[in-house]
């Protein structure tokens, strides 16, 4: 199987300090790709240096709902389409709202939100999205920022219901599953995501949260991917083979900064 980590979070102590054992147990359970996720602008140097330094390795540039507030840049439109221009940056963000926590002020996080959507539209990268107990405001922002269908991209981590999945689907968004679809208690959220095409959905770790089942309590990390691809898998009743191959087709659909960039990568993992 060739895998797709589209969302990881390198940069953080618990999978920098032993980087290199992270990415070759990831590449020796098929996953052949990593995305790593920008959280703050203040640390975006280091992840930009780890997608420099390791081919299989992309990331993001953003700046996390929680740092809205107080990270300079996380509401400037223009500098985030500037560090985008990096060869090895294909998408944006991740970016959105946190309603769970709301360690920044609302209004903070919707400015961030709307800026890191109009550094998408202007770049034409995909939009990484993060809602957490703000399905509306998340569906409000980003039907105002569609720009007629001018922006793309995915929900990370979904955890939503119905609603939230359909608004994204229609809007032309993607859906990534994280692990906490193998959670005991995550019923409600199987029910949605069967209903979910499998040419729009993407997997990812979150890592170095959300281990899944059966590697739940310990930290996470790339290669636990092909758990949440296998659970999927049985959840869409496809092989894992057939999950594999299409989940890493649609992140090719989606990043095609990575296709251009890339190309016989691409068209290997393919």
């Amino acid at each position: 199987m060739r895998l797709v980590d589209s969302h990881c979070h390198l940069d953080f102590p618990e999978l920098h300090d032993e980087l290199e054992g992270v990415l070759a147990r990831a590449k020796a359970a098929g996953v052949e790709m990593l995305v790593t996720i920008s959280t703050k602008l203040s640390e975006f140097a280091r992840v930009r240096g780890l997608a420099e330094g390791h081919p299989e390795v992309w990331c993001s540039v953003g700046v996390h709902p929680h740092e809205a507030a107080v990270e300079a840049g996380a509401q400037d439109a223009e500098l985030l389409a500037g560090l985008a221009r990096h060869p090895r940056v294909i998408g944006i963000g991740e970016t959105g709202l946190d309603y769970y926590y709301e360690h920044s002020p609302r209004e903070a996080q919707a400015r961030a939100f709307r800026a890191h959507a109009a550094a998408a539209r202007g770049t034409g990268l995909p939009l990484i999205v993060h809602s957490r107990d703000a399905d509306a405001d998340t569906m409000r922002i980003l039907g105002e920022e569609g720009g007629g269908g001018a922006l793309k991209g995915l929900l990370h981590c979904f955890t939503a219901g119905p609603e939230l999945a359909a608004f994204a689907l229609d809007h032309g968004f993607f859906i990534s599953i994280s692990g906490i679809i193998t959670f005991k208690g995550a019923v409600a959220l199987r029910e949605t995501v069967k209903s979910v095409p499998l040419e729009r959905l993407l997997v990812e770790t979150d890592a170095p949260y959300l281990a899944p089942v059966p590697m739940r309590g310990k930290r996470n990390e790339p290669a636990f991917v092909a758990h949440t691809a296998a659970a999927l898998a049985e959840l869409k009743g496809v092989s894992p083979e057939e999950l594999a191959r299409v989940t890493t087709e649609n992140f090719f659909r989606l990043f095609k900064k990575a296709t251009a960039v890339a190309p016989a990568a691409a068209a290997r993992l393919q």
